[in-house]
């Protein structure tokens, strides 16, 4: 089994993070920040991965912190739980749509970190969420978890439906990336013979 945990303790958050890559989508989220748990329930269904997020930070001033250091913490499990990539897919993506909107996610576990995000929100606001944070919680992720991703909303209205779309695309992608593929047992997926 492909699994990690992590604590992660700074003077704005504490937050443990427990993830099993061959899970079911078994989740048991509590950021403190109720989009945000809602969110990290569509990366673990549609990813099919056991997702416990436990944080406390200072939301009395705003979600800025919990939600980037989410993404950090996430991205830290997700580098422990894959260890050295042996026998995964490496790439993955998928296109999820949500009624007028529509994402698509595409990713690369290539011990590279980098980020291309492109989603042109149509609210700054989904209730008490603001969407800017959406950046900020994939930036951590990517940077800690050692892969490229590039996300892009390709259409859409409702801004909650852009951000769902996004996280729902997001799962399915690293599912699709993080799959073992039995041809490959033992090899670690590469073009020159490194990540």
């Amino acid at each position: 089994m492909r699994t990690a945990e992590i604590t992660r303790n700074t003077n704005e958050t504490r937050i443990r993070v427990a993830i099993n890559l061959d899970g079911t989508g078994r989740q048991s989220l509590n950021t403190g920040v109720p989009f945000l748990d809602h969110m990290l329930d569509q990366i673990a269904r549609h990813g099919l991965i056991d997702l416990d997020v436990h944080a406390e930070g200072d939301t009395h001033i705003d979600a800025h912190h919990t939600v980037e250091d989410v993404g950090i913490t996430i991205g830290m499990a997700i580098a422990k739980a894959v260890g050295d990539k042996t026998g995964i897919r490496r790439y993955g993506h998928a296109y999820v749509p949500l009624d007028e909107a529509l994402s698509r996610v595409v990713v690369d576990f290539s011990g590279r970190p980098g980020l291309q995000f492109h989603v042109p929100f149509t609210r700054a606001r989904v209730g008490d969420f603001d969407v800017d944070l959406t950046i900020e919680f994939f930036q951590g992720l990517v940077n800690h978890a050692l892969l490229t991703m590039h996300i892009d909303n390709l259409r859409g209205v409702n801004a909650h439906h852009q951000c769902e779309t996004i996280f729902k695309a997001t799962g399915r992608a690293l599912r699709m990336a993080l799959e073992r593929d039995p041809r490959i047992e033992g090899v670690v997926p590469s073009t020159k013979g490194v990540l």
